[in-house]
């Protein structure tokens, strides 16, 4: 994907001066819902000092911090603010959710709980607490208690249902985060038909649409929402965002790109221009997946402020993506050592764990950093397939084994391909012990032979055609159970062998080594096992037509003099089509 790189320079980065600020908490909220995040903070801050009493000033302000990521912060301001009325429900929120932030759930339901014993019937503090399981990074279980929270705040009033569209939109992002479009959308409704000119309703159902693949409905969405405040910033944002998506389509890619830099270009004139705004615009080419105009703005961003450790966070994601893996792992270590461990999110580990992969001698860390992001987020179960490769690659078959099935269990993304890999994991895993069997003295685990197999099976099983290469992993497999003693052989792997000559057909220069194979497993078994001299004959011939230097075959038919040359077939084998 491609965006142009001029947004922030034609934006420009001016702070506006906090003397044209209007000084009421509505507007202040007003600016937190516009994400004027810069305005909004010189607006309470200098609440804070000409309303002191006013609790709330002081949970507004933390809670433009936490939206920021500066907890400390924020748990100063709502500290004060409780300070100024111990009775401020909302503030102790506020320190529930600093606590969330610091990934202290024990202190986070003990504030969350306190702060509802002191709500009584407000159910503005448990709006606040929903928002606060729904501050990123979110997951199922932050959305599901969210959800069981503000519905019960729904229940407040009895006879007498809330009034208030906060609480019904912010149940519907809950919903919503749970991946229920259904509740969602009710919620989004709900809100709307109490504050039917919110710009932030509009922008929240479409999307939900957004999300549902339905771009145009979308789009009319946000435009809905630009018609009530043509200066709500998000508004642009999320259509940006939105021709990003379209712009897939290899058609519409050029106009969709230029539409998702000029909406883009309006959200960042229509919000507060800052750093903040800057660090923003990075989210987006993260969304966007635009690695190299990322890693020049990161760098550009390290020069006007190095002290804020975030850029590394950037320069290291862009960095690997662009192939830059010594500067990704400079980067990448420089972010997790230096960073506060509770700014760390699953993504940092993502990515320090894919760049070590991609750096001699630290394999092994980088399969423990996914395992580390994978514990953080259990819904990411696409890490499960790329832990399994990178374990497969390592040659930690049985781990890989092992991850494997769980991304086939967990993941509605997984393929077929899949399937073959853990069939060829177990069946691997399976060697290794035979091999080690000599020192180890321990017996092979024969449920392994099995479960590849099972593995295979089920990708012949599942294709209108059984694959040729798939028939012959399972002939291998099950040759592995054979006897090292070749007059012992048993056939496990007699049918697949027959089976796999059928599907491969006529000889190739693609196929003749594993067609060679497949007669010399026959040949042995009917020569040593069922002592079938003319089968045995018949195949020793077609393995001899392919390879006659071939040392098996040559002591063949040393033991067998009399056996002669094979008899030409009577028509010649085609060749291969050329691809």
């Amino acid at each position: 994907m491609r965006v142009i790189n001029n947004v922030i320079a034609a934006s420009g980065l001016i702070l506006i001066g906090s003397s044209v600020f209007a000084q009421s908490l509505p507007d202040a909220k007003k600016a937190i819902d516009a994400e004027q995040y810069q305005k909004a903070k010189a607006m309470l801050k200098n609440l804070t000092v000409t309303q002191p009493a006013n609790a709330d000033n002081f949970f507004y302000l933390g809670w433009v911090y936490l939206k920021q990521d500066y907890a400390d912060s924020a748990k100063t301001a709502f500290d004060k603010g409780f300070a100024a009325n111990p009775k401020s429900a909302i503030n102790v929120v506020g320190l529930g959710a600093v606590d969330l932030a610091n990934k202290d759930q024990a202190s986070a339901s003990a504030n969350f709980d306190k702060a509802m014993l002191l709500a009584a019937k407000d159910t503005k503090p448990y709006v606040y607490i929903g928002k606060a399981y729904l501050l990123k990074p979110t997951n199922a279980k932050k959305a599901e208690a969210a959800i069981a929270v503000l519905e019960k705040a729904k229940t407040l009033g009895g006879k007498n249902p809330s009034k208030d569209p906060e609480l019904f939109v912010t149940l519907g992002d809950a919903y919503s985060a749970d991946n229920d479009a259904n509740h969602a959308f009710s919620n989004y409704a709900d809100a709307e038909t109490l504050d039917p000119n919110s710009p932030s309703i509009k922008v929240a159902k479409a999307v939900l649409i957004k999300g549902a693949g339905n771009f145009d409905d979308a789009i009319a969405g946000f435009q809905e929402a630009i018609k009530l405040d043509p200066n709500y910033g998000p508004a642009y944002r999320e259509m940006a965002e939105t021709d990003l998506l379209q712009a897939g389509d290899p058609k519409l890619t050029a106009a969709k790109d230029k539409e998702a830099v000029d909406n883009y270009k309006k959200y960042l004139d229509l919000t507060d221009r800052s750093i903040e705004s800057r660090f923003r615009y990075e989210d987006f080419l993260v969304y966007a997946k635009d690695w190299k105009t990322l890693e020049q703005e990161a760098n550009d961003l390290s020069k006007i402020d190095s002290k804020d450790l975030r850029v590394f966070r950037y320069l290291g994601y862009a960095a690997y993506e662009n192939g830059n893996y010594p500067a990704a792992m400079t980067a990448m270590n420089t972010w997790m050592s230096k960073a506060d461990a509770k700014r760390i999110i699953p993504g940092d580990y993502i990515y320090l764990g894919r760049t070590q992969l991609k750096t001699a001698g630290q394999d092994s860390l980088g399969i423990l950093n996914l395992k580390k992001a994978l514990a953080l987020d259990t819904a990411n179960t696409a890490l499960y397939g790329e832990i399994a490769a990178a374990q497969y690659a390592k040659g930690k078959f049985l781990d890989a084994a092992q991850s494997y099935s769980d991304y086939i269990a967990k993941s509605r993304s997984h393929t077929l391909n899949d399937y073959l890999k853990l069939g060829r994991s177990y069946n691997y895993a399976f060697e290794d012990q035979q091999k080690a069997y000599a020192k180890t003295k321990v017996a092979p685990d024969t449920s392994l032979n099995i479960k590849a197999d099972s593995a295979f099976s089920y990708v012949n099983h599942h294709v209108p055609k059984p694959y040729a290469s798939v028939t012959l992993f399972r002939a291998r497999n099950a040759d592995d159970r054979e006897s090292d003693d070749r007059t012992k052989y048993k056939g496990y792997a007699k049918d697949f062998y027959e089976e796999y000559i059928t599907e491969a057909g006529p000889t190739t220069d693609a196929n003749k080594k594993t067609l060679l194979e497949a007669y010399i497993y026959l040949a042995f078994h009917y020569e040593l096992s069922v002592k079938d001299d003319a089968k045995a004959s018949e195949y020793w011939a077609k393995a001899k037509e392919i390879d006659p230097a071939n040392k098996q075959v040559i002591s063949y038919y040393q033991r067998h003099p009399g056996a002669g040359a094979p008899t030409p077939p009577s028509t010649p084998t085609p060749p291969a089509k050329s691809k």
